[in-house]
């Protein structure tokens, strides 16, 4: 390994440390004070109750770690959104867990909170996995709830999801360990069984004072809305536990009972290691993504071995297509090329851009992949498409749409990992999270922005000097200051804080999360028809 490289590896190596220390720290939710009080009420916390309820030989893929990050810190914060989730197996079965984090503040819906448990459902109803909502809530942040409660994608959308979901056949099981007031009492209720915690779970519409200031009535949590209650009077639970771990238990064998379906076409044969070992992937993307590198080579750490097979090698270079197995999958990459490279005509052209030739190339491997029902993976890392007379001439926008629209209406799977940058219209065309990824993650080098943060500082400068005379320190002042707040906007944690990705990944863990994926993808059988309405030729 030369120096170059060395300072390379060492550069992703921080990046990928930086993410597991703050993880460790967002683990804790509402912090070890949080956690020992629910321990005296002898309750485990939200990673517990999951890591007690999935397969420990399968894989648990968190969702929205870092949902949240940095946001609400004028209340003191919202580690995870308030909600551990992900993709885990229970009883061999591929399930969607969304758990409420009692310890950050009571487990209140902040607005981020209801963007992950609705993007959690989401995921539950294009991939047709069962869901296992684990309960322990104070319902919504009341300082907040002008930004939660009303609105088509707030809260309330859960309980139609809730509905949706259940005329589909999606199966939904709700355990309350803990608190369920208000509005949130729809979610078990809409659930297809229900399962409660003696002592510690509760359901109401109405908590004990507010119907004291109602209607004048005395009455405790166990009384109104206990497990008792709700199994023997009012009938709304369907089993009561003594201890969070029976409770636990009896999810287990509900799910290992559910009939099994049909699941879709994909194809998968039995996997085979990357040519490349893991450690290989912390090399090739350089330092602050600064200079050209060959994607080909990222691809091989991430294929089964010698699986690769490029589509139009020789035409429209900067962006790579092919066909490969990952973890023995069938899958059809599309990945921007950041090699400075020349076209059939010999003329040069810039790595990492969207040029005519590429955006036309990829729009058809697109529609083959379609064709095929072969699941599609975007490995991002683009500046835009051309610009400039010559392209706009040459139709870049025609050719661009062309792209979106093939980008658009894929019915195959599609998983998008950004593993630098991520600009402009480059982002819609290679499957940003407005056109509908399955799945979207992003390398700790991760940059997600209109433009890159140079271009734009400059653009913003004009702006605001224009018609002005200031000297040129006070213009370099500005550019930085500029600069430095438009650079945190594209950090890889200020998309995932806000949900534009799904989670940072180590990027030794792509494989893992692709094959993840499609797995869940599989599960639903229902691909329709492709159509592509009306686009330019």
């Amino acid at each position: 390994m030369n120096i170059e490289t060395e300072r390379d590896y060492d550069w992703m190596r921080l990046l990928t440390s930086d993410i597991k220390n703050r993880f460790e720290k967002i683990k804790l939710g509402g912090g070890k004070k949080s956690i020992q009080k629910q321990k005296e009420k002898n309750k485990l916390t939200a990673r517990e109750r999951i890591e007690y309820l999935i397969d420990k030989q399968k894989p648990f893929v968190e969702i929205g770690a870092f949902a949240g990050f940095e946001m609400y810190e004028e209340y003191g914060g919202c580690p995870a959104a308030g909600t551990v989730a992900g993709i885990g197996y229970i009883s061999g079965r591929q399930c969607v867990i969304v758990a409420n984090d009692q310890t950050v503040k009571a487990g209140a819906w902040f607005p981020i909170t209801g963007k992950k448990n609705l993007r959690m459902q989401e995921i539950a109803m294009e991939n047709k996995l069962p869901i296992i909502y684990l309960v322990d809530s104070a319902g919504v942040f009341l300082p907040m709830q002008d930004e939660i409660f009303p609105d088509k994608e707030h809260f309330g959308r859960i309980f139609r999801n809730n509905a949706k979901m259940s005329a589909t056949g999606i199966t939904q099981i709700a355990a309350v360990l803990g608190a369920c007031v208000a509005g949130g009492a729809y979610l078990p209720i809409m659930s297809d069984e229900t399962l409660m915690v003696e002592n510690n779970g509760s359901i109401f519409l109405a908590g004990p004072y507010l119907v004291k200031a109602a209607i004048g009535e005395d009455i405790d949590v166990e009384t109104l809305g206990g497990a008792e209650t709700h199994n023997a009077i009012s009938g709304i639970a369907d089993y009561k536990f003594k201890t969070e771990h029976e409770c636990l238990d009896k999810i287990k064998s509900i799910i290992s009972k559910l009939g099994k379906q049909n699941n879709a076409v994909f194809d998968r044969i039995e996997s085979i290691a990357p040519a490349k070992n893991g450690d290989e992937i912390y090399k090739i993307i350089h330092q602050n993504n600064a200079k050209p590198y060959n994607v080909v080579e990222l691809i091989e750490c991430i294929v089964d071995a010698n699986s690769f097979e490029q589509f139009k090698e020789e035409y429209g270079k900067t962006i790579v297509c092919g066909y490969a197995r990952i973890d023995g999958w069938a899958v059809g990459i599309v990945a921007n090329q950041r090699l400075i490279v020349k076209n059939k005509k010999g003329e040069m052209q810039l790595g990492g851009v969207i040029y005519n030739d590429s955006a036309d190339k990829a729009a058809r491997f697109i529609l083959n992949c379609n064709q095929k029902k072969i699941p599609l993976v975007f490995l991002q890392d683009v500046t835009g498409f051309m610009v400039g007379s010559r392209s706009e001439h040459s139709g870049i926008i025609k050719d661009g749409a062309k792209m979106v629209n093939a980008v658009a209406n894929s019915i195959v799977p599609k998983i998008t990992i950004i593993t630098g940058n991520s600009f402009g219209a480059g982002n819609y065309a290679m499957c940003g999270k407005a056109y509908d990824p399955r799945f979207i993650y992003a390398w700790p080098s991760a940059k997600i922005a209109v433009m890159g943060g140079e271009q734009a500082a400059k653009t913003l400068l004009q702006i605001q000097t224009s018609g002005k005379q200031i000297s040129e320190a006070e213009q370099n002042n500005l550019l930085n200051e500029i600069k430095s707040r438009y650079e945190k906007q594209t950090s890889p944690y200020y998309a995932a804080a806000r949900l534009w990705v799904d989670d940072i990944i180590d990027p030794a863990q792509t494989r893992l999360y692709i094959s993840e994926g499609i797995a869940a993808a599989n599960h639903n059988a229902d691909i329709k028809d492709l159509k592509l309405g009306v686009f330019q030729v």
